[in-house]
């Protein structure tokens, strides 16, 4: 088409350099430091979510069912049974979950008491990974027990491997405050020591086998819930949508993916994650303003032009797509330029890591960056349309042009 032909010689072919080539230029820098800014901006993002993601979910499991009631699983066999049925299930073990009194010779600490399955907990979490003092082994005898303990939670208690901790079941204390009984506490050797690389994780959990926090806990055959790894954590929806179906006849059930274990903190993650691509897109806005102002005076500068072309046969239609086509094609530039700066950037902080983070603060020695092709199809299209809608006007401006007038005055 000869419009886009002219749209380029416009654009491109400039003999001299002047005061319209130069706000051209500036439009095309000013969007191309948009698109970079926003793509290393949600690279950053994708990054700490993709770490946050990762921490979490090496310590939670892909989905988990429990009692909506809060209560405990009786026949959990049958529903492990049930649930294995699906192809996406890798792994599968039953859990109990309760808070107790840990207690050393010098403090005493409220906690989370996990029993699991140590036999099938690798499959499921990568605890096992990040014991870092010791080993995940309980080594029960019938006095007792072996226990993991995060690596926060140890130094409150100034515990280290092979000490010796008692837990204090709550179902012990409240029988006590009403018979005269003590509470129930059974004895664990500190068998290792973990680092969830996760605060909260780290001073707030520990583990058991599950015959003796079932035994703890009065919890007989019983126990609180059952938990997944899946192949894919992607399916991790679709999935818990045809677990729903599969127990629809097991009333009482509720069934959490990952995503809704800590759906608070995903959701303000993605709030921030999308208020900065919108304050971001403000960058590209401003550089759009510079493309009317500079497509204008292009329009001014070829008012003889158009008026020839117009006297020649030219339809308002066809002058209008010569200067959107210029004005899309500052977008193009400016996209592909900003594209790759951010990719270069982005290739550039995971390489080097040029901007590093306080170890003392940060579980993480740098900026994490993880890059994802879909953000820079968003980042193109917010471009692009933004580019489209600024050459607008001056288009519209430039078709409506009268011939005789335009040639007249020259």
């Amino acid at each position: 088409m000869f419009e886009r032909f002219i749209a380029r010689r416009y654009l491109l072919s400039k003999r001299k350099v002047q005061f319209i080539t130069v706000i051209t230029l500036i439009s095309v820098i000013g969007l191309s430091v948009g698109v970079t800014a926003l793509i290393v901006m949600l690279s950053v993002f994708n990054g700490f979510n993709k770490y946050q993601i990762d921490t979490l979910t090496g310590f939670d499991p892909h989905l988990r069912i429990e009692s909506d009631s809060g209560g405990v699983l009786a026949n959990y066999t049958n529903l492990i049974d049930k649930v294995k049925s699906s192809g996406n299930i890798r792994a599968i073990a039953p859990f109990t979950m309760n808070k107790g009194v840990i207690s050393s010779k010098k403090n005493n600490v409220v906690a989370f008491v996990k029993g699991v399955d140590e036999s099938k907990i690798e499959g499921l979490s990568d605890i096992k990974e990040k014991t870092t003092l010791g080993d995940f082994e309980f080594n029960d005898n019938d006095e007792v027990g072996g226990i993991i303990i995060g690596g926060s939670l140890a130094g409150k208690l100034e515990a280290r491997v092979l000490d010796t901790i008692s837990v204090m079941s709550p179902v012990g204390m409240e029988r006590a405050l009403t018979q005269i009984v003590t509470p129930k506490t059974q004895k664990f050797i500190v068998r290792g020591i973990f680092d969830a690389n996760n605060r909260e994780y780290d001073k707030m959990y520990s583990f058991v086998s599950i015959s003796k926090s079932q035994s703890l806990y009065d919890l007989g055959s019983n126990v609180n819930g059952i938990e997944m790894r899946l192949s894919d954590i992607n399916n991790s929806e679709s999935e818990k949508e045809n677990l729903q179906k599969v127990l629809a006849g097991n009333p009482g059930l509720k069934i959490s993916t990952w995503y809704d274990l800590h759906e608070d903190l995903y959701s303000v993650m993605q709030v921030e994650r999308w208020t900065a691509f919108t304050v971001l897109s403000l960058i590209i806005a401003v550089a759009s303003f510079s493309i009317v102002g500079s497509l204008t005076m292009t329009v001014m500068e070829k008012r003889r032009d158009i008026g020839i072309l117009k006297a020649m046969g030219t339809k308002n239609s066809g002058i209008l797509r010569i200067f959107m086509f210029e004005g899309i094609l500052i977008g193009v530039y400016g996209t592909i330029i900003g594209s790759i700066l951010g990719f270069i950037i982005c290739l550039a902080q995971i390489k080097y890591k040029f901007y590093p983070l306080d170890s003392m603060v940060y579980s993480i020695d740098a900026l994490p960056i993880d890059i994802r092709y879909t953000d820079y199809i968003y980042v193109g299209i917010c471009a692009m349309i933004l580019a489209f809608l600024a050459s607008l006007y001056p288009a519209l401006r430039a078709a409506r042009q009268e011939p005789i007038k335009a040639i007249r005055w020259e």
